[in-house]
């Protein structure tokens, strides 16, 4: 009946479009009958149906060789292709179609029978089941009997949905102004979710936060980029080679594949948490073979003509609207502002539509296979808030489009095959703030320079941005990023400082000493930059290590407090939050900390930084918003508070002013709800298994109340241990 009826609307469709289209006709030259007319259209809507139902995939798999937004442009093309094709087929030769007029009626036809199916499906759970049967069916054929069938009784899912850049203090505050109803009405429910923040690591960016989310560690990541001297590398969060290095480092940290080693899917995330089911994810981007392209998850979204046809015209919209904007915050003098010309409004457009749009679809499609964990990052908010700034209306219509899609995702729920715990989580936030080279004339390269006795260029030059769009952009295209920074390799080339920036946490290294720079050697090299940057009106302190007094944290006005004796709102550290000397002290033990680590005034009575990049809404470092991200679950799943309690209790130490400290553990709550819900954990057999098992793989050590542990095959042999031991819950069943 569902079919039924999309075809007497697409009949519809194409009956109102050859007569409003002069080169659209479904009628011999002498005319016909309402009646011929009527079967000429109904012909004609059947055959490009099943046209669409049978040829597309097969067009969009070849096409995956191709850059995906030139898939998404190549799309209309095909469409109308298709569409004249099954005009032509209309006996009589009664269908006749310019070409360019074959296009738009495909367009249009495609996503009118979408919507149609879509409503029509959305009530109909019986048609669920129908699709994860055949989905199941489909999956046994290929060796993974890894889904068991529908059954709402069986344990939930788990959802993990990261809004990427969004603040505490943001999300409720949009929450009570009615931007995100969905949100407010979870929050205003006695048995909806409860919310708490959580504090960063001195690193408040997604490249330090997620990878200790999803690997629980991210030791040694002292910021979105930094310099590796002993290979003379230029780390970067957002590039795939960097990303799979910082994941493969933090498995061999914890010997533990991920969050996501069991049953799970990892979507639009820089790192895998070693799930089986992957796309977009950054880490994967570089890789080959099946199923480890993190461009598979474009062949299921555009595999349904509609899909790139809404978002084709969905980014077309976005990039206007984002032209508007800044045209008009041009036009009013809005300070502070940023250059927001050249790619970025389809960088922009990339990030709030196409991501979005894919992540959403992939997220919708493992609640309809079953599937037990899933982690899927949204960045729209982020990308916009770091060029809008984080309190800005534009930031604000992305927050109401992202409930928009948790609202979705949320009532599709009622349907999937298994109930889904729906976890609202963000990596970090962001602080508003006029960049530095803004304020003050010159970028912190030019000051650094200008404290060697470096000549510095009279005009000021900007600094790139940290934003995991871009990047993700150039992947999408089949243009990798550069595998270094050149400016870094051009200082390291001629012995110059290298200055790297991430928000408003900026890092200088010196790639001819040795290890980690002592403020000794700094000093008799160039006496004048330490106190330079420290007594810069921009800089709120400096970490460097000192020979005598060991590592030190520097001041404006001479202060010098050695990290042992670092305390919290004092000295250096008076205007940041509980919890800044404690972040300090935890990054000075990184392998691959800066010679000297520098981060930006702050202002607790505004809550601003200065960026060292071109934002005005920046994280990174320390100060205000950016270090104050959220988690917000259902009530039944254990409060993450007591987790840490209990973790107090067994001996673990406790941070300094409570409450849950680092992305570390939120990694250990989250692992938590999974286990408390996943029941007992049997042994699986490795047959069908093709990882090569090496001695040398990692193996997880973990286990909880001697219950005895399960042993299951993981997904990837190269970048997650062929063996993962769970602990069984100390309550069976």
């Amino acid at each position: 009946m569902r079919v039924v009826a999309v075809w007497a609307v697409s009949t519809l469709t194409m009956l109102a479009l050859a007569g409003i289209l002069p080169d659209f006709q479904l009628q011999s030259d002498d005319g016909d009958t309402i009646t011929r007319t009527a079967f000429t259209a109904a012909w004609g809507a059947g055959a490009f149906g099943l046209l669409s139902a049978l040829v597309w995939p097969v067009l969009v798999r070849a096409l995956l060789i191709v850059p995906a937004l030139v898939m998404g442009a190549l799309v209309f093309f095909l469409n109308g292709s298709l569409l004249l094709i099954a005009v032509r087929l209309i006996p009589d030769g009664r269908g006749e179609a310019a070409p360019e007029t074959a296009v738009l009626v495909a367009a249009v036809m495609s996503a009118v029978a979408s919507a149609t199916s879509t409503a029509l499906a959305v009530r109909d759970d019986e048609a669920y089941r129908r699709r994860l049967s055949r989905l199941a069916d489909r999956r046994r054929r290929r060796g993974s009997p890894d889904i068991v069938g529908p059954d709402r009784d069986a344990p939930p899912g788990t959802l993990f949905l990261q809004l990427d850049g969004v603040g505490h203090d943001v999300l409720v505050q949009a929450a009570a102004d009615g931007l995100m109803p969905t949100v407010a009405g979870w929050l205003a429910d006695s048995s909806g979710h409860r919310l708490t923040p959580w504090r960063t690591d001195w690193s408040s960016q997604t490249g330090a936060s997620q990878l200790a989310i999803l690997h629980g560690s991210n030791h040694d990541i002292p910021a979105f980029r930094w310099y590796e001297k002993e290979t003379g590398t230029v780390m970067v969060s957002s590039r795939p080679a960097s990303a799979l290095e910082m994941q493969r480092r933090a498995i061999a940290r914890t010997r533990d594949g991920g969050l996501l080693t069991i049953d799970g899917a990892s979507r639009g995330n820089l790192f895998s948490g070693g799930a089986g089911q992957l796309a977009l994810v950054l880490s994967m981007a570089a890789r080959r073979g099946k199923g480890r392209r993190s461009r598979s998850g474009y062949f299921a979204y555009f595999s349904d003509p509609a899909n790139a046809v809404r978002t084709a015209l969905s980014f077309a919209a976005e990039v206007g609207r984002e032209i508007g904007q800044s045209t008009r915050a041009r036009a009013r003098k809005v300070t502070p502002r940023v250059k927001r010309g050249g790619l970025y409004p389809f960088i922009r457009a990339f990030a709030t539509v196409v991501e979005r749009d894919v992540v959403v679809s992939a997220v919708l499609g493992d609640m309809f296979a079953g599937r037990t964990a899933v982690y899927a990052d949204l960045v729209a908010y982020d990308e916009v808030a770091h060029h809008s700034g984080p309190h800005s209306r534009d930031a604000e219509k992305v927050l109401q489009r992202l409930d928009r899609s948790i609202a979705l995702i949320a009532k599709i729920a009622d349907h999937t095959p298994r109930t889904y715990r729906i976890v609202l989580l963000s990596d970090h936030g962001q602080s508003p703030g006029e960049t530095f080279a803004a304020r003050y004339g010159l970028t912190l390269k030019d000051l650094v320079r200008a404290g060697c006795g470096l000549p510095v260029p009279r005009r000021v030059r900007g600094t790139h941005s940290a934003s995991e769009a871009r990047d993700a952009v150039r992947i999408a295209l089949h243009r990798p990023p550069a595998a270094v920074e050149p400016e870094a390799e051009q200082a390291a080339k001629h012995s110059e400082p290298i200055v790297l920036a991430s928000g408003n946490l900026g890092l200088i290294s010196f790639p001819d000493l040795e290890g980690r720079a002592s403020r000794e050697q700094i000093d008799r090299r160039n006496p004048a930059l330490l106190s330079t940057l420290a007594n810069h009106p921009g800089i709120g302190f400096l970490l460097v290590r000192s020979e005598e007094h060991g590592s030190v944290v520097m001041g404006p006005g001479g202060m010098e407090v050695p990290v042992a004796e670092l305390a919290d709102g004092e000295g250096p550290l008076a205007a940041f939050s509980t919890g800044a000397a404690a972040a300090v002290r935890r990054t000075d033990t990184f392998p691959h900390v800066a010679d000297i680590m520098v981060n930006s005034m702050y202002d607790p009575e505004t809550g601003t930084v200065h960026a060292f990049e071109e934002q005005i809404g920046s994280h990174g470092g320390l100060g205000g918003e950016q270090s104050r991200p959220f988690l917000l679950w259902p009530r039944g799943m254990t409060d993450p508070l007591d987790i840490v309690a209990a973790e107090a209790a067994a001996g673990a130490p406790t941070p300094p002013g409570g409450g849950l400290v680092g992305a570390e553990a939120v990694h250990r709550v989250l692992n938590r709800w999974l286990l408390e819900f996943s029941g007992p954990q049997v042994p699986v057999s490795t047959e069908g298994f093709t990882g090569a098992v090496r001695a040398d793989e990692p193996v997880s050590e973990r286990a909880v109340g001697g219950q005895g542990r399960a042993v299951v095959p993981a997904p990837d042999a190269r970048t997650a241990p062929v063996l993962r031991e769970l602990p069984l819950p100390e309550t069976p069943g």
